[in-house]
């Protein structure tokens, strides 16, 4: 049986990744399955940078707008969900097209890791978390850090959740994260997939390029999309509030810190983000870069529909 095409568009944040999977699926007869972690949340529109209903009218967005903020979605449900999506574009003869930069639900999507099957020990989860509480978020990322490196880097320090998931696998296992992903791909993926890569040569260009999206996301009112969730119930302790943009405004909010200082933060851990993304994305050989910052859009969607064209 044929395995089906899965063009993917991955990257850092503030790319251009939307942009050119909407190219793509105007010229390939596509749709967009959107791969990013916090776009799947309704009515946080501006800090996820979803698309735009204009973008939107381009190209259909498949798995944006999915759950409400403070659902519980694993990345097994997002697996579940896109992958029913993908077989239903596939069946209107319709070229589905991946976009996002979670780089774990890009990898276990396409690859099939998944955490061993096992019960949660809510008691070694507890004693994670309570470090967290007690020494800070940093300390118990660090603590990862030592044991399982590469899932350390794919983690923001702030998801607690994930970082003491991570940890609490290696207590009662003996073995990684990491480990149990790569052991855990056992049956051949069911999608061909050709993978394009999006970033800036120049690391001051990529870092300018995210202050101005922060800077942009402000002006759009991102402080008001924050304060309206807060107002409407959602914990701030949530996933959803993990998303960069929303916890750092969040904390202004409650009077920890100035406007200014929030803003700052914003833009310090998006950078942060994309110097993971980088790590996730560049351990996997398949992905062909493109450097957005010596090849302007055009050129890069040409390249990549070429690519498109031969697997088809």
């Amino acid at each position: 049986m044929r395995r089906q095409l899965l063009p993917a568009v991955v990257g850092t944040t503030a790319s251009g990744k939307t942009a050119l999977a909407i190219r793509l699926a105007q010229r390939c007869g596509g749709e967009v399955v959107s791969a990013d972690s916090m776009q799947i949340y309704r009515r946080m529109d501006i800090g996820t940078a979803k698309p735009t209903a204009a973008e939107r009218r381009e190209a259909v967005h498949h798995m944006v707008d999915i759950v409400e903020p403070g659902e519980s979605f694993s990345t097994f449900d997002y697996v579940a969900m896109a992958r029913g999506v993908i077989a239903q574009i596939a069946a209107r003869g319709r070229l589905p097209i991946l976009a996002g930069g979670t780089g774990l639900y890009v990898s276990t999507l396409l690859d099939g890791t998944s955490l061993p099957e096992m019960e949660n020990d809510a008691a070694v989860r507890e004693k994670y978390l309570a470090i967290a509480r007690e020494q800070g978020n940093e300390a118990l990322h660090r603590q990862l850090a030592q044991v399982d490196p590469a899932a350390a880097a794919a983690v923001h320090p702030n998801n607690v959740k994930r970082v003491a998931r991570a940890l609490e696998v290696y207590e009662l296992t003996g073995r990684t994260v990491t480990w149990w992903n790569e052991r855990s791909k056992r049956e051949p993926s069911p999608y061909e997939p050709l993978l394009f890569g999006l970033t800036y040569r120049d690391r001051a260009r990529l870092y300018e390029a995210i202050d101005s999206r922060v800077d942009r996301m402000v002006q759009q009112g991102l402080l008001d999309e924050v304060r309206s969730l807060l107002d409407a119930g959602v914990c701030p302790a949530s996933t959803a509030f993990q998303a960069i943009g929303y916890k750092e405004l969040a904390a202004h909010l409650a009077g920890a810190c100035s406007f200014e200082q929030a803003v700052e933060s914003v833009k310090r851990e998006s950078r942060r983000y994309a110097k993971r993304q980088l790590t996730w994305f560049r351990r996997d050989g398949r992905v062909r870069w493109f450097y957005v910052d010596e090849m302007d859009m055009e050129k890069i969607t040409e390249n990549c529909q070429n690519m498109v064209v031969n697997h088809l």
